[in-house]
């Protein structure tokens, strides 16, 4: 199928997003676009989150994970379980019973000014990083596949993309986001199962053959038992969990959905319903990888990781319609999180540190125009960020997000699981620092654990390459840290703040 006819299926789908958003932000306000008037449906907030949850990383990074660790990610998934059921009934009763506009107030109320708007600040950088690294992924695929041909440069791809999500969300906010991501999610979902079916059938397969050809290459793995490896079983689940805690549970975006629920019980039900879902999506993610590999290897496709997908799916190997259909899954992936990662940075720096909420003295006229002004500032940066991604050009983006989660995430777990299991006065003036310093602890070690992977980055030479290889593993005895770093980085965080904290009085 020509890249044109492609694009003008991506380019109807843009309209109908349009659409949706014009009729969803009619008569919407500044309650709309921060919490959805707080009259959400919890059933529509929980399925529009699973889009929100896998994103154009999922779609496209998890099944190329397949060729090299087989279902391996699937320990992170159960992490993602586990940490969800915290959420649920440790945070989201904490939220509702501060009736939390912005989940970082809480860091206000327990600390003070200096953690409330630090929490908030590693919020707008964590978020930023993560989601223009999955928006770049996206962006990538239609370019080399679609707009290459069409001589449209990789800048003005970019530049269109934020645009039309600016449109569709300049307005209503989270009052639309709930009923466009519900759209995304369907599309997504759509597009997964259609592609596994296709692949099946064209290798004429069963889901029992599926299953048995999978297993005889060793893909259906799950469990590595290597207590030195940065994959083994327990560091893969702990993480996990500790991720969706953070990246979920501390996160402005995915929390201003479930707040927007109208009781704290529908949150709840949106919290386990989506990590039940969870399980299933992502298994069906994993099916798809291994299919991808087994049909590639069948008509000599080449690509691996990040490249696997796109290149059976628009390569010619599949009929045409499966093509459109990727694309539009694909699309679909990316904007449940570009969208509401634009939205919640808006909704964080106007109420956390402008203090719009508290402000009296403006017109609701005059904040909706400061609104608009933050909502525009923050599409500019997500451009420059895509941008900077487009330069690193990684091959395998789910690796960089889940490092860079690591770094920004841990020192909001650091001070929500201070905040809320001890009882201790924290020296407010002093958490930032506490907040930049662990951070860079945690880079050091990390650089100590993996210096060979940092010694190729740089092209060292090779004997030099051995010998800081060699020096690495002689001092943490062969171990290699994974995506537990999140959960060491909220350790030192939590260290710092009782370094800088007393016993409260009485």
């Amino acid at each position: 199928m020509s890249p044109l006819v492609l694009f003008s299926f991506v380019f109807g789908y843009f309209l109908l997003l349009l659409t949706v958003a014009w009729y969803t932000s009619r008569n919407s306000d500044n309650d709309s676009f921060f919490i959805g008037n707080r009259n959400s449906n919890w059933l529509l907030v929980a399925f529009g989150m699973i889009g929100t949850s896998l994103s154009g990383v999922t779609f496209v990074s998890v099944p190329g994970t397949v060729g090299t660790a087989g279902f391996g990610y699937y320990q992170v998934v159960l992490g993602y379980f586990i940490g969800y059921f915290a959420i649920a009934y440790i945070l989201l009763p904490l939220y509702y019973k501060m009736n939390l506009t912005s989940i970082y107030r809480f860091l206000e109320e327990r600390f003070g000014k200096t953690s409330y708007k630090t929490g908030a600040l590693f919020f707008i950088i964590s978020r930023t990083l993560g989601a223009t690294a999955r928006m770049y992924l996206v962006v990538n695929i239609l370019q080399i596949f679609i707009l290459d041909t069409m001589g449209v440069p990789f800048i003005l791809t970019s530049f269109i993309m934020l645009l039309l999500i600016l449109l569709y969300t300049f307005e209503g906010g989270v009052k639309t986001i709930v009923y466009t991501d519900t759209l995304q999610t369907t599309f997504m979902l759509l597009g997964l199962i259609v592609c596994i079916i296709a692949i099946m059938n064209k290798m004429d397969y069963s889901i029992g053959d599926t299953f048995s050809a999978l297993s005889s290459h060793g893909y259906t793995d799950i469990f590595n038992m290597d207590f030195n490896s940065s994959g083994f079983f327990l560091k893969q689940i702990l993480g996990g969990a500790f991720i969706t805690i953070a990246m979920t549970g501390l996160d402005q975006e995915m929390m201003q959905k479930n707040i927007s629920v109208k009781t704290l019980g529908g949150s709840q039900k949106n919290v386990i319903t989506l990590a039940i879902v969870l399980l299933v999506v992502n298994m069906l993610f994993l099916t798809l990888g291994g299919l991808l590999y087994l049909y590639g290897a069948q008509n000599g496709v080449q690509a691996t990781g990040d490249d696997i997908f796109p290149s059976v799916a628009l390569g010619g190997y599949l009929a045409s319609g499966i093509g459109v259909i990727f694309i539009i899954g694909l699309v679909s992936a990316l904007f449940p999180s570009a969208d509401g990662a634009l939205t919640a940075m808006t909704s964080s720096f106007c109420i956390d540190i402008l203090g719009m909420q508290k402000d009296s003295l403006s017109t609701d006229g005059q904040k909706k125009k400061t609104r608009l002004k933050v909502h525009l500032s923050f599409t500019i940066l997500f451009f420059l960020c895509v941008l900077l991604f487009k330069w690193i050009d990684d091959k395998s983006i789910i690796d960089v997000i889940l490092k860079l989660a690591g770094y920004t995430y841990g020192p909001l777990l650091g001070l929500f699981a201070f905040g809320i299991f001890t009882k201790r006065v924290v020296k407010d003036k002093l958490s930032i620092w506490v907040c930049l310093i662990s951070p860079v602890l945690i880079f050091i070690l990390d650089l100590i654990n993996n210096a060979e992977w940092f010694a190729k980055k740089l092209a060292m030479s090779a004997e030099s390459t051995a010998m800081i290889s060699q020096w690495s593993e002689s001092i943490f005895s062969g171990y290699k840290i994974g995506i537990e770093i999140l959960i060491l980085n909220g350790i030192c965080t939590f260290a710092g703040l009782w370094m800088i904290s007393k016993k409260q009085n009485g």
